[in-house]
C-alpha cells in the first residue's frame, strides 16, 4: 500500500528560505531557555535512548531548557501532535522530512540519534510459521503506527521481497508490551518493532527473525547505504521563531550521545527507568549491546543518509519524482557542529 503523507497543508517558499537560516551564536545565547515540548513514538524503545538519556541526565536542565516529553503510540501519531500544536518538536525517523516536504510541509532534522533504523522483523513461531518475507500473503503484521517507521520499514522489506502490500494487513500495535501481547494473543502474526522487544522474543524462541537493521552491515546489504533512524526534528517555524532553543536542544543531545559511547552497563542500569526494561534486565544489556554501534558518535547526518532514505521512500512512493525533492532542506549539521565544539568532540 503506498505511504501517503499525513498532512497536506503547504507553507510558501519564501517561509522555508527564511526558516533555513539559523542565528548566530551571540543571539542564541541571549535568548536561550524556556520550556519545549517533544512529541517521541514510544519512548522505551532503544531506538529513543539518546532522547531518555539526555532527559533522565539532566542534560536538558544544564542548557536551561524545561523539556516535556509526550509519549505516543508511534512516530506517525508523534508528528500528528506537532502538526496539532500539542509538541514543538518530533523525535522520530528521519524519512519523516522528506514526505512531508513532498506533502509541501517543511520540517528539518537538528541532530541525528541513530545510523541504522534499529528494527527488525520477526514471525510468530506458533502462529505463522513462514520462513520469508516472500511468504508473507495474508499476513497482520504488528507496527507501532500506521505511517510509522515500523510501517515504512515493513513494506519496504515485502516490496524488495516481491510481495505486493495490497495482500498485507498493517495493524497499530504500539511498542513494547502492548506490541508483545498483541503478538501473543494472535492479533498479529508478525511484529515489526525496535529493541528491546525484539531481542526478548527472540532470546524466548517466540519469533524468527526474517530481516534485520539493528546494525550498520545489516543496513547497507538491505538499503545500498546508510539509512539514517532516529533525529530530532522541527518544522521550520519554531526553527525560525526559536533558535536559541533548537542549539540548546541539540546540546543536550550530543552530550547525551557522548555519554552513551563510553556508558558501562551499570551505568545504563542506573540511568534507563525500570519499566523501560520489560522485566528483564539481561536482555535489555543484550539489545543494547546489539544496537550500540548504530548510535551516533556525534549527531552528524550521514553523507549519503539522506539519498538513501530519499531512494526508499520513491520506492514506496512510485508517484514521487525523487528530482522534485530538495534534500539540503530537510536537514542541517550547523547545530550539532556548534555542540561539537562545546563537548569537544
Amino acid at each position: 500500500m503506498p505511504f501517503a503523507p499525513l498532512h497536506r497543508r503547504r507553507f510558501s517558499v519564501h517561509a522555508v528560505l527564511a526558516a533555513a537560516s539559523i542565528a548566530a551564536p551571540a543571539v542564541l545565547r541571549a535568548q536561550a531557555g524556556g520550556r519545549v515540548r517533544i512529541a517521541v513514538g514510544g519512548q522505551s524503545a532503544l531506538y529513543y535512548l539518546p532522547l531518555t538519556i539526555a532527559d533522565q541526565l539532566g542534560f536538558f536542565r544544564n542548557e536551561g531548557l524545561e523539556v516535556s516529553l509526550i509519549d505516543h503510540a508511534g512516530g506517525a501519531l508523534a508528528l500528528q501532535a506537532v502538526q496539532a500544536g500539542s509538541a514543538d518538536v518530533c523525535c522520530g525517523a528521519y524519512e519523516h522530512t522528506i514526505r512531508q516536504q513532498v506533502a509541501g510541509v517543511p520540517y528539518r532534522s537538528l541532530v541525528q540519534l541513530g545510523r541504522a533504523p534499529q528494527l527488525a522483523l520477526g514471525a510468530s513461531t506458533r502462529t505463522w510459521p513462514v520462513r520469508s518475507v516472500s511468504g508473507f500473503k495474508g499476513m497482520r503484521v504488528g507496527v507501532s503506527a500506521p505511517g510509522s517507521s515500523t510501517h515504512f520499514v515493513a513494506g519496504y522489506w515485502l516490496t524488495q521481497a516481491g510481495t505486493p502490500l495490497n495482500g498485507v494487513s498493517f495493524i497499530g500495535v504500539g511498542t513494547g508490551q502492548s506490541a508483545l501481547a498483541a503478538l501473543r494473543q494472535g492479533r498479529v502474526h508478525a511484529l515489526c518493532q525496535s529493541d528491546p522487544l525484539l531481542t526478548l522474543l527472540e532470546q524466548r524462541g517466540e519469533v524468527r527473525l526474517l530481516g534485520d537493521l539493528r546494525s550498520l552491515k545489516g543496513t547497507q546489504e538491505v538499503f545500498g547505504g546508510a539509512m539514517p533512524g532516529a533525529c530530532l526534528y522541527a518544522p521550520q517555524a519554531f526553527l525560525q521563531r526559536q533558535p536559541a532553543q533548537a542549539q540548546a536542544l541539540v546540546h543536550a543531545m550530543v552530550h547525551a550521545l557522548k555519554w552513551l559511547q563510553t556508558a558501562a552497563p551499570a551505568d545504563l542500569m542506573r540511568a534507563v527507568p525500570s519499566d523501560y526494561l520489560m522485566g528483564n534486565r539481561v536482555a535489555y544489556l543484550a539489545a543494547f549491546d546489539k544496537v550500540r554501534e548504530t548510535l551516533s558518535p556525534d549527531g552528524l547526518m550521514p553523507v549519503d543518509g539522506p539519498a538513501t532514505a530519499l531512494r526508499a521512500v520513491a520506492r514506496l512512493q512510485p508517484e514521487l519524482d525523487p528530482s522534485s525533492v530538495d534534500l539540503g532542506r530537510t536537514y542541517s549539521n550547523e547545530w550539532v557542529r556548534r555542540a561539537k565544539l562545546k563537548f569537544n568532540l
